[in-house]
């Protein structure tokens, strides 16, 4: 045994790779500087006393420090002992700079690949470096090819900073929209250091001047008759654009924000249903057909819900919601679950008294902290009764 102060070559190993990860992305940044440099470590001389309690374990510690070779210096002290006599013991180890911590753990050609890549890009753009230690693993893992590719990305970018293309059109050979993927967030914030705008609030497309791809509405139209019109097709993907212009007698519009909710329904007359459009449900204000129709909202019975529901409303104003009072929340409460976070508004000013009145309920956590009725969670059978009962009803428009 060896006293437990004593430190081999391999308790120095993982404290130095400890501090390596806590200080890594800090010190790619930092010229080393005499308050954090030579990092000096404590080997743990002992007192004669500890040494012959364990003297097969002090010899120990000697031996391999004597027998060690590595990165950065060891010093040595003297002890004049009572018992022992004159003995010459490892004292300290001085480690001079980050790539010697590196070299210790086996991290140094990361670390010096890393460091290279840290100084191209900041002589060729100064306002990433302190944006780059945070992506310390891109600068040391990155393959020669994608690092070169990103460097040329970034000039790209910046030189066409409103091309308006769409990803596959970037002429960066190798970076094609799939490689673009994998490094939207990246890209987007060495952009936004790049451009000293990293609090402006854009995603990669508006970022990168980019063409987005359009957004897509799913639609299944429940009327065969209605499918009949546009060549029997009943569940459809397509631009919000394209679906506005239909010119069609739909006479009733449900909107319900879980896919298999939609997938579920069955054949209704005149009726179509819109699924998981989530808080995008304001495309639908380009719809003008949607203005002949009633149109019912079915959500999760949650803040978030309530304030889908809201700004649909703010689109469609004769807008119903179903399924979405105090007697279906409380009839489900053994499905209830919480909602992660809610919605920050205190009041939503579209709502019916009843929904604004469940809202607050929610709010001010009346049943429970943070519950949630989710939509798929209430029994198919009675909900699929209430929708059809509401679509037998004679189509009012939804008064935009």
């Amino acid at each position: 045994m060896r006293s437990p102060g004593l430190k081999l070559p391999e308790d120095v190993r993982q404290f130095l790779a400890r501090r390596f990860q806590g200080k890594h992305r800090a010190w790619l940044n930092a010229e080393p500087d005499s308050t954090q440099w030579p990092l000096e470590i404590p080997l743990g001389v002992p007192a004669e006393s500890a040494a012959l309690k364990q003297i097969d374990g002090t010899r120990a510690w000697v031996r391999a420090w004597q027998s060690w070779q590595g990165a950065g210096t060891l010093c040595w002290c003297e002890r004049s002992w009572k018992t022992l006599g004159m003995q010459r013991l490892p004292e300290k180890l001085l480690l001079d700079d980050p790539e010697a911590v590196a070299c210790w753990i086996g991290e140094s050609a990361r670390w010096q690949r890393a460091q290279c890549r840290y100084r191209i890009l900041t002589a060729r753009w100064p306002t990433l470096a302190p944006q780059l230690p945070e992506h310390f693993d891109v600068l040391a893992d990155y393959g020669d090819a994608d690092f070169h590719r990103l460097l040329k990305m970034l000039d790209w970018l910046e030189r066409n900073p409103e091309s308006g293309l769409y990803p596959r059109q970037i002429p960066v050979a190798g970076a094609d929209s799939k490689w673009l993927e994998r490094r939207k967030g990246l890209l987007t914030e060495l952009l936004a250091a790049m451009q000293a705008d990293s609090g402006a609030d854009l995603d990669f497309y508006q970022r990168c001047g980019l063409k987005p791809p359009p957004p897509l509405v799913r639609m299944r139209v429940l009327d065969p008759a209605l499918r009949a019109r546009i060549g029997g097709l009943g569940d459809i993907s397509a631009p919000p654009a394209e679906l506005a212009g239909l010119d069609w007698p739909v006479s009733h519009v449900l909107i319900v924000e879980n896919l298999q909710t939609g997938l579920a329904m069955s054949d209704l007359p005149g009726t179509v249903v819109f699924m998981r459009l989530g808080y995008n449900v304001e495309v639908l204000s380009h719809f003008d057909w949607l203005a002949r129709a009633q149109c019912i909202y079915w959500g999760d019975l949650d803040t978030h819900g309530f304030a889908i529901l809201n700004r649909a409303r703010a689109c469609i104003p004769g807008l119903q919601s179903v399924l979405m009072d105090e007697h279906t929340l409380l009839q489900y409460k053994a499905l209830w679950v919480d909602e992660p976070a809610q919605h920050p508004a205190t009041e939503l000013a579209l709502l019916t008294r009843q929904e604004q009145q469940l809202y607050r309920d929610l709010k001010q956590q009346r049943w429970g902290r943070n519950i949630r009725l989710e939509q798929e969670r209430i029994d198919w059978a009675a909900a699929w009764g209430v929708l059809q009962r509401l679509a037998a009803r004679p189509g009012e428009g939804s008064g935009q």
